[in-house]
């Protein structure tokens, strides 16, 4: 385990701080350290400005970070991808190569670190790759630093790789995510440029707010369901929950903050900068955060995170649980995107700023966002939907499926006034500072924060707060790229028409930003969005309300959104079709699985209690009744465990039948799941949960949500 800094000056702490961070990853300050000035800014332009790579290169890189790994202990390299799965995978290639003497040559060449081969017919490719064509290709992302992954017997080099088929078809989430950035730099480029500001690239940053539950690993091996499924398809709610917000940023437990502390340090070594740490709202749920790294690299660090925090439970006796709903009736854990677009020049481009030619910068943009908000809500519902976040999307806890944009109440009513062709009034008694004399400055913070919205604006960023906890940051971040990219080639074109036509650019932004804005209002609320009312409003403004997942992914592969991927080269449409059915075939197993670890759960842990508590009943009620005792209260109790039990047996039967059944196409079997086996699952709960309250503790096989969430 790595050991923190103790009993030392703060000009030591600090040092041996910063010589932790980043010390397992290839980084470009270990490059140039490493390599040949020429060869370092080859590097830099590759990764900064994506120049092409060329072999030469490539072999002194491979074998500058062959003796880097092989420093800290590495044998093997491993190209480390993003398969459909959610997951990451990686296929390990030792560094020795016989010489054919009886002897070995440690190597790394430029080829081995530019492409590797895995087997691709056994991963999620939604009708891309048949299972007798096995050929895909991994190949090296430069923007994103090679790691060291350590065990007590060794370590590994990792290099971060993008997954791609024979026919070059994207069998992975960087691809897209690569293609939706570069789409988004050129339009955005494009804008800025009408705005006099040259930029070699703009690229979007991404901050992920990480939830999760540390629950004692000796009552989650018991569970059969957290085991297989990572949540509790049965439990009781507890005598007490997050009722009396005692948790939430409560003092860190010793155990959980040991914990923290180990997965943070790890965390630092591999360059991801660890900023935040608390407790959250449910009792043993947590969160960790980074700060901002452009959306490749966050959604490379994001995968790690995810990693070493389970990697790290495990050694002190803790469980990491990060499904979206592991617990019923407290809060689930989502996983808050934060995004926003930056120049290489350290210009966000989402700032309001100190002054008038910022301000109509940062509405143009802004506005860009609420049109892609607007137009393409089904996509943003779709880029979170999956079975298990459908638990936690609208449960009071997290934002409904229906999406909204929250601004604040100023910025809201500057974009209401200038949808309407009208000058902004401010808070103050003034107006937007666009450069009219006597017009006060854009305020930076316009307004409060809105938890219950799902998207938000937050200052100079929008956090979208509907992402699932266990899923990739990839694919909401693309969306949120290839929609904003939409919107700014559209805006762009007539901002263009109007300076073309003579109009002052100040007249023409406002323009073009109050058509926009205009459009896009109906998107726009400030309110609660968990109240029964907003649900009415948003169906007369014609807002979508994808419940669940069959809704939204169905919506995936519309005319609408095949060309607006084929259009920015993010998606053909066979890959979206593909993605479409990967999503939907995830859900329909996902169900499958959970229906019948269910059913094992009931009709072998809690059918034996009950029925050994129903006779233990019985025999008491012979044997008082022998003695002339009064029974009836033994007989009320026995009443409502045979009662209990008699709803049980069915609700079992019932569910093993329909979960059996078989659907070739894969839409169908997904909306049966949810129409006719989940409704089943819900059934098995309702009556197991009542046996649970009934049956004494000494007879109760699985641990209870409170040992589970209050026993350390």
């Amino acid at each position: 385990m790595t050991t923190p800094a103790q009993s030392c000056s703060a000009k030591e702490c600090t040092t041996k701080f910063e010589e932790m961070y980043g010390r397992k990853a290839f980084t470009l300050k270990t490059m140039k350290e490493r390599l040949p000035a020429e060869v370092y800014d080859h590097m830099v332009d590759t990764i900064e400005r994506g120049a092409p790579l060329n072999s030469s290169v490539a072999d002194i890189v491979a074998e500058a970070m062959k003796d880097w790994a092989l420093e800290h202990g590495a044998t093997h390299f491993a190209h480390w991808f993003h398969p459909l799965t959610g997951n990451t995978a990686e296929k390990h290639d030792s560094f020795m190569s016989p010489t054919g003497s009886g002897t070995a040559k440690i190597s790394l060449r430029g080829k081995e670190l530019i492409q590797g081969e895995p087997d691709a017919s056994s991963f999620p490719g939604g009708g891309l790759r048949a299972t007798f064509e096995a050929r895909g290709y991994t190949a090296w992302d430069p923007a994103s630093p090679a790691f060291i992954v350590e065990n007590k017997n060794g370590s590994y080099l990792a290099i971060p790789t993008a997954f791609i088929s024979w026919t070059g078809e994207a069998l992975d989430h960087k691809v897209p995510l690569l293609r939706s950035i570069d789409a988004l730099d050129r339009q955005a480029r494009r804008a800025l440029e009408l705005f006099g500001i040259s930029s070699r690239k703009v690229f979007t940053t991404v901050g992920t707010e990480q939830e999760y539950f540390l629950i004692d690993e000796k009552y989650h091996d018991k569970r059969r369901d957290l085991i297989v499924c990572g949540r509790t398809l049965l439990g009781a709610k507890p005598p007490k929950g997050q009722e009396l917000d005692d948790h939430y940023f409560g003092r860190v437990s010793t155990r959980v903050l040991a914990c923290m502390l180990e997965a943070e340090h790890r965390l630092y070594e591999l360059g991801i900068p660890i900023k935040t740490r608390h407790n959250e709202v449910a009792p043993s749920q947590y969160e960790i955060a980074p700060t901002f790294a452009d959306a490749n690299l966050a959604a490379d660090h994001q995968q790690l995170i995810m990693h070493t925090l389970r990697e790290t439970a495990r050694e002190y006796g803790f469980r990491c649980l990060l499904h979206e709903k592991p617990f019923a009736g407290i809060n689930g854990s989502g996983k808050h995107n934060n995004w926003s677009v930056s120049t290489d020049g350290g210009l966000n481009l989402l700032e309001p700023g100190d002054t008038p030619v910022e301000n109509e910068r940062f509405l143009f943009f802004c506005a860009a966002v609420l049109k892609a908000v607007f137009r393409h809500q089904d996509l943003l519902r779709t880029s979170v939907a999956s079975a298990a976040n459908d638990h936690r999307l609208g449960a009071n806890e997290a934002p409904p499926a229906i999406i909204s944009v929250f601004l604040g109440d100023e910025l809201s009513k500057i974009f209401a006034a200038l949808a309407k062709g009208r000058k902004a009034v401010g808070k103050d008694g003034g107006v937007l500072g666009l450069g009219a004399k006597g017009l006060p400055e854009l305020p930076r913070h316009s307004g409060d924060r809105n938890r219950t919205s799902p998207f938000a604006f937050t200052g100079n960023k929008f956090e979208f707060r509907a992402v699932g906890s266990s899923q990739s940051v990839s694919f909401p971040n693309v969306v949120l790229n290839v929609t904003v990219a939409e919107a700014l080639d559209e805006m762009s074109t007539a901002l263009e028409a109007r300076l073309t036509a003579g109009e002052p650019l100040l007249d023409a932004v406002l323009g073009v930003v109050g058509k926009a804005a205009a459009e896009a209002q109906p998107i726009l609320f400030e309110g609660d969005n968990y109240t029964e009312e907003w649900h009415r409003e948003a169906e007369e403004r014609g807002l979508l309300n994808l419940r669940d997942t069959v809704a939204a992914v169905s919506t995936l592969a519309s005319e609408k959104n095949t060309q607006l991927f084929e259009r920015f080269g993010v998606f053909t449409p066979r890959e979206l079709r593909s993605r479409k059915e990967v999503m939907l075939e995830q859900y329909e197993t996902t169900i499958s699985i959970e229906a019948s670890t269910l059913e094992t759960l009931a009709r072998t842990n809690v059918l034996p209690s009950a029925v050994t508590y129903l006779s233990e009943l019985m025999d008491t009620c012979t044997k008082s009744s022998a003695m002339g005792l009064n029974i009836s209260g033994t007989q009320t109790t026995g009443r409502k465990v045979s009662d209990a039990l008699n709803m049980l047996v069915p609700a079992i039967d019932t569910l093993s039948e329909l979960r059996q059944k078989h659907h070739d196409d894969v839409e169908e079997g997904a909306q049966y799941m949810r129409d006719h086996v989940i409704p089943a699952m819900e059934a098995v709960r309702k009556e197991a949960d009542m046996l649970e309250q009934l049956v004494p503790a000494r007879l109760w096989t699985l641990p209870t949500y409170l040992d589970m969430l209050f026993l350390h």
